[in-house]
């Protein structure tokens, strides 16, 4: 080894002791690079160690030259490992005359595949179920929103929430007045008006259908082939759509699947190119049932229901003809806490039957008196009734009967 210079070199890489993580098969070549004045006339002749352990001469790449000044000669020494064993981990110094640079390398765990995959899989599943449930719970946040935070259609003169216009065939008279009209106007509190006469005779509305439908909110056509076959469907139903589109806002179209996929008629089509000016839905097998998305559909496109507590009726469409007792959806009449009598007025009252007693009082008609009270106590004893006073029928509390037959069922009320 050559002699020792009089002022050590200047370690320029590394600038400080370094430690480097690394995986296992890893190649990667330490530098370590001197420098020292050209006028100290010694040859440094860099030495590499691990782990205290030299190593020999020919394992690194040793380079001279000179600065561009030419009063600094610099040295590069590059170690050049394989990292193919746990043993080839450890801490490598390099000896410049008395200067020091050392390494150390540590083994890390190569990230591997299984992790990235379990976290796209993860990822995965977690989108697939939101896309479930936005496709399942979609309508009903949106019905709930809606009733909560929607738009109020209230004393605007209307007197119906929807105008139903249908055909007068069997099928469609059964699915409006048995079905539609039911689940809408009970269960959901709406007031429709049911029509089933041509609703644009001669392709142009009638007086009667545009005050009708000027006091209805919306307006529904069961579009069955029935329907259909109407005059105003097979010659202009794009100028009677106008017309429609000019009455009411977006009207409601209801089709059935059974006839959707026969139905040619070109009106179908028209409808499916209008869908931001229409609301078309599909009658479907699973329809029937009400929490089906075809009645949320039906009722996300009706004006939104506001209710009061302690109002009978829609405070929207309180009509006072609406006075069915089958219709009436709370249960307060079936209360009989008002009635002193709550067999109602089938029982025998006392003197229900018969007029009071008259005064006994003394003087002149005394006699007279207690002879009529006999005559009646004499009667009722032997089993005569005397003649029954109805005068008071009209104002009888009839609330309290339950003897009669109810079609509202405990899931409407």
């Amino acid at each position: 080894m050559a002699d020792l210079c009089s002022m050590p070199p200047e370690i320029l890489a590394p600038a400080a002791n370094e430690t480097l993580e690394l995986a296992l098969g890893s190649q990667i070549a330490l530098n370590c690079t001197v420098r020292w004045a050209a006028a100290e006339h010694c040859e440094p002749v860099p030495t590499w160690s691990k782990d205290g352990q030299w190593l020999g001469s020919e394992s690194s790449q040793d380079t001279t030259w000179f600065a561009q000044n030419a009063s600094e000669r610099l040295l590069a020494s590059i170690l050049q490992l394989n990292l193919t064993h746990d043993a080839d981990f450890g801490v490598f110094a390099c000896w410049v005359s008395n200067a020091t640079a050392t390494f150390t390398l540590r083994r890390v765990e190569a990230a591997g595949h299984v992790p990235a995959v379990l976290a796209a899989l993860l990822v995965l599943a977690l989108l697939v179920l939101l896309a479930g449930l936005y496709v399942r719970c979609r309508l009903s946040v949106l019905l709930w929103y809606r009733n909560r935070y929607g738009e109020l259609e209230i004393n605007d003169g209307k007197l119906y929430d929807a105008y139903v216009s249908h055909a007068t065939a069997p099928d469609d008279r059964k699915f409006v007045h048995f079905i539609v009209k039911p689940q809408l106007e009970n269960r959901y509190g709406y007031k429709l008006f049911l029509d089933e006469q041509t609703i644009l005779p001669n392709s142009e509305p009638s007086a009667d259908l545009i005050m009708n439908v000027s006091r209805c909110r919306r307006l529904i056509v069961v579009l069955s082939v029935a329907y259909l076959e109407q005059d105003w469907c097979n010659s202009s139903f794009r100028e009677g759509l106008w017309r429609l589109l000019e009455l009411s806002k977006k009207p409601i179209f209801i089709v059935f699947e059974s006839q959707y996929r026969e139905i040619a008629h070109p009106a179908i089509s028209l409808l499916k190119q209008h869908r931001s000016a229409v609301t078309l839905l599909v009658w479907r097998a699973g329809s029937m049932t009400p929490s089906s998305d075809f009645w949320k559909e039906l009722c996300l496109a009706l004006p939104r229901k506001v209710s009061f507590q302690g109002t009978m009726g829609d405070p929207q469409t309180q009509l006072q003809e609406d006075k069915d007792p089958m219709l009436i959806l709370h249960s307060s009449y079936l209360d009989s806490g008002g009635d002193l009598h709550p067999d109602g007025d089938l029982g025998l009252r006392g003197c229900a039957f018969r007029s009071p007693p008259p005064p006994r009082i003394g003087g002149f008609g005394a006699p007279m008196a207690s002879a009529a009270g006999t005559t009646e106590d004499t009667q009722l004893r032997d089993g005569q009734r005397p003649e029954l006073d109805i005068s008071d029928l009209g104002s009888r509390n009839y609330s309290a009967r339950t003897d009669f037959y109810c079609l509202v069922t405990e899931d409407d009320i």
